[in-house]
């Protein structure tokens, strides 16, 4: 009986190529949408989860403020909240924070640098000597900061891929060079290994000068306490499996040290890596679903064209239907082919936007080398069985009419 149907539905869109060719259009266009879209959707996903690989290992963040998914970057919707070196030092204290293998203070900020005619704008990151192994950072050559830089206050830099080749040519040396950040001149003493991309921007696009010397040359970090500000605090767990102990450490140390009350909100929030990945992951899933969304309605204008095509060849068929429950056929049997008919149609329409939305993912990742928007099983039956539902919903209104038309009113239809 299946195939009886099957035999028939394609006959019947044989003798209709343009038609059927027209009507899959809408099916195909969807089907592809949805591929294409939801592959981008977890490409930036998969991306980002990239992204935190190359943050560090055991990593806990405190940020200044409450940061809350939807809210805006870390540490920006804590009005006057600050962090400060004084924080640091405190989480520093074995006795205190024992869960800690190491901390480090970073104040960032962009920068003008400059070395003979060439100029740019980068990432300044003021830290400490533990940032480089805290970070996973890799010197390709000389050296990172150290402790006598920091006491020092010495004006030495390390300098990132990105930026040491907008200021220097390709034959040239960079180690011992002086440039200027900000107009004070800064010696270069280390090249960092290329890191690529983070949450946090892009890893190579950066120059990194001892704390002490950025608070005495380049920026004002003075709270109105007489502190010294800092813009982030990473905090590298002893153990990755007692990151919870090390998190409510470091919240009793900072709220003892802020003076907020038994009840009070925090003025600063600590997220381990997982807790961070699953934050931008909330925006991301948004994304997807928004995404997705745009491409069901692309489904349903398809859809609503099986609809009408059906209800045309219903009407065109009227005789044809008569015949046949004369003859004997039941009203499943009427229902049935044209159900068959539509979700035909459909597969059709949803084997040809599959490959179309297959090349539409590929060709997105050669435009964005970095977006991997390779088209999972998932999707691709996600995407069929849309298809088919869209076949099965939009096809059962036609070929109800056509099963509940009378004999004798069907044969006598002109």
């Amino acid at each position: 009986m299946l195939f009886e149907n099957l035999r028939l539905a394609l006959r019947s869109l044989s003798a209709n190529k343009l038609r059927a060719a027209l009507t899959m259009l809408g099916i195909t266009i969807g089907v592809a949408a949805v591929i294409a879209l939801l592959s981008v959707g977890q490409g930036v996903s998969r991306y980002i989860a990239a992204q935190f690989e190359g943050l560090g290992t055991n990593l806990v963040f405190v940020f200044p403020g409450q940061f809350r998914p939807g809210s805006g970057p870390p540490g920006r919707s804590g009005g006057q909240a600050v962090l400060t070196l004084e924080d640091a030092l405190a989480l520093s204290d074995p006795l205190r924070v024992s869960e800690a293998a190491a901390v480090v203070s970073v104040f960032g900020r962009s920068a003008a640098v400059t070395f003979a005619d060439s100029a740019t704008t980068t990432t300044l990151r003021a830290t400490t000597p533990d940032y480089a192994d805290v970070r996973n950072y890799h010197i390709l050559s000389g050296r990172f900061l150290t402790t006598s830089d920091l006491e020092e206050r010495a004006r030495v830099a390390v300098i990132g891929q990105t930026t040491l080749n907008r200021l220097f040519e390709a034959d040239e040396d960079p180690l011992g060079a002086t440039i200027r950040v900000n107009g004070y001149p800064f010696r270069i003493v280390g090249i960092l290994d290329t890191k690529g991309a983070s949450p946090f921007g892009d890893e190579d696009d950066i120059l990194m000068v001892p704390y002490t010397t950025a608070a005495a040359r380049l920026f004002s970090v003075r709270t109105s306490r007489g502190e010294s500000r800092v813009s982030l605090i990473l905090v590298k767990a002893a153990d990755p499996a007692r990151q919870e102990a090390l998190i409510a450490q470091i919240t009793d140390v900072l709220r003892d040290r802020h003076n907020i009350p038994y009840r009070g909100e925090d003025d600063f929030t600590v997220l381990s890596e997982q807790e961070l990945l699953a934050a931008f992951e909330q925006v991301t899933n948004v994304l997807t679903l928004f995404l997705g969304a745009i491409a069901g309605i692309a489904l349903l204008v398809g859809g609503i064209g099986i609809m009408n095509i059906m209800l045309v060849s219903v009407s065109e068929r009227t005789r044809e239907i008569g015949l046949r429950k004369a003859v004997g056929a039941r009203r499943l049997h009427v229902l049935t082919q044209f159900l068959v008919e539509a979700v035909v149609l459909s597969l059709l329409g949803g084997a040809l936007g599959i490959g179309l939305g297959w090349a539409g993912a590929w060709g997105i990742q050669q435009a964005v080398p970095e977006l991997d928007t390779g088209v999972t099983v998932s999707t691709v039956l996600m995407a069929t069985s849309f298809a088919v539902a869209v076949g099965l919903f939009f096809g059962i209104y036609p070929a109800f009419r056509a099963s509940a038309l009378r004999p004798i009113d069907a044969l006598r239809y002109e």
